[in-house]
C-alpha cells in the first residue's frame, strides 16, 4: 500500500527546506560577523587625502618585497629598481590570516646576507602580511603582501 502525497506533506517538506537555508544562512552571516577583523582605518575619507602623494612618493623608490618561508623562517626580499637590496629603516610587519585576527603577531626581523629574516611558526594556508618601513630619506613603504604556505 502506498501514501499519498497530500498538501500538507508538499507543505512540510517545503517548509523544512526554507528552514534549513534560513538556518544555514543565519549561521554564515553571524559567523562572518564574529570573525571580521575590523577596519583598516578609522576615517577613509581623510586617509584618502593623502592617498595618492604617499603612493606617488613610494612608487619613486622603486622598491619591491618578496615574502619567503622556509623551514620555520620568514624572510622578506627588499629591491631596488636595479634589483639591488635595499637597507630599510623601522620595519614593522603585522603576519596574520586575512579573515582572523586572533593569529596576529608582529615579529622582530634582522639582517642577514641582504634580507630580513624572523623564526616564525606558520600554519599551512594562506598568510597576510603588513610590510610598513622608511626609506633613508624618510619615506615610508607600506604594501600588503599575500603569502602562501604549503605543509
Amino acid at each position: 500500500m502506498t501514501k499519498e502525497l497530500t498538501g500538507r506533506h508538499v507543505f512540510l517538506i517545503t517548509a523544512t527546506a526554507f528552514a534549513i537555508i534560513i538556518a544555514v544562512n543565519v549561521t554564515m552571516a553571524v559567523n562572518a560577523v564574529k570573525t571580521f577583523p575590523g577596519l583598516e582605518v578609522k576615517n577613509s575619507y581623510v586617509a584618502s587625502q593623502q592617498f595618492q602623494t604617499r603612493r606617488d612618493a613610494q612608487e619613486e623608490l622603486g622598491w619591491a618585497v618578496r615574502p619567503i618561508y622556509e623551514g620555520g623562517y620568514l624572510t622578506l626580499a627588499f629591491t631596488d629598481a636595479e634589483g639591488q637590496p635595499v637597507n630599510v629603516e623601522n620595519l614593522q610587519v603585522l603576519v596574520g590570516r586575512t579573515t582572523v585576527s586572533q593569529d596576529d603577531v608582529e615579529p622582530e626581523f634582522h639582517m642577514e646576507s641582504g634580507r630580513y629574516v624572523t623564526e616564525l611558526e606558520l600554519g599551512q594556508g594562506m598568510w597576510m602580511l603588513q610590510v610598513q618601513a622608511e626609506a633613508a630619506d624618510g619615506t615610508l613603504f607600506q604594501q600588503r603582501l599575500d603569502l602562501q604556505v604549503r605543509g
